[in-house]
């Protein structure tokens, strides 16, 4: 029985290193995203709330460089869509911004008008303590009266491989158990 937890250990302790591997997110899960939403359920926001970011991923944008930017703002500024003052200015169609710190980014359009017709985005990273939280190991079958729950899928290539050694994992913490 000793030999079957501590296999259960690595495998936890190898689906917390690979799920921590920094990961590009496209902005909107889809090129041509950074636009003009045309209604509410297509904000952007909407999309950055149901991902995951951590420290080191990186967001990328895909747009028309000769119509738009990206500016990356304070949390002022992209209240009332000022341009005037941005952290960063993005220019060329294809942008990539390294999440280097936990917190809030801004994002605004640098189109004339777009961000007052909502094209903006809020991206919150995790900080490493919460994301430890996220990822730590699911109690002993002892401990619990179910099977383990996964955690939330993130977006991007990188979900599709943490979705599946989360199922991978959430199996055999349930063979283990049945097996004890």
């Amino acid at each position: 029985m000793a030999g079957i937890h501590m296999s259960s250990v690595l495998l936890l302790v190898f689906v917390s290193l690979s799920c921590s591997e920094a990961r590009d997110h496209l902005v909107g899960g889809k090129s041509g995203a950074w636009k003009v939403p045309t209604s509410d359920a297509e904000s952007l926001n909407h999309w950055a709330e149901k991902s995951r970011f951590n420290i080191g991923d990186s967001l990328v944008w895909e747009y028309d460089g000769s119509k738009d930017s990206v500016l990356q703002v304070t949390k002022r500024d992209y209240v009332t869509c000022n341009t005037s003052k941005p952290i960063e200015t993005y220019t060329g169609g294809s942008t990539k911004v390294k999440l280097a710190h936990s917190g809030p980014y801004y994002f605004i359009s640098g189109a004339n008008g777009n961000c007052e017709k909502g094209q903006k985005v809020i991206v919150v990273v995790i900080s490493e303590r919460h994301r430890n939280l996220i990822i730590s190991p699911a109690p002993s079958p002892a401990e619990s009266e179910g099977p383990a729950v996964a955690p939330a899928p993130a977006s991007g290539a990188g979900s599709l491989r943490g979705g599946f050694l989360a199922v991978v994992l959430g199996a055999l913490l349930v063979a283990v158990g049945k097996l004890i």
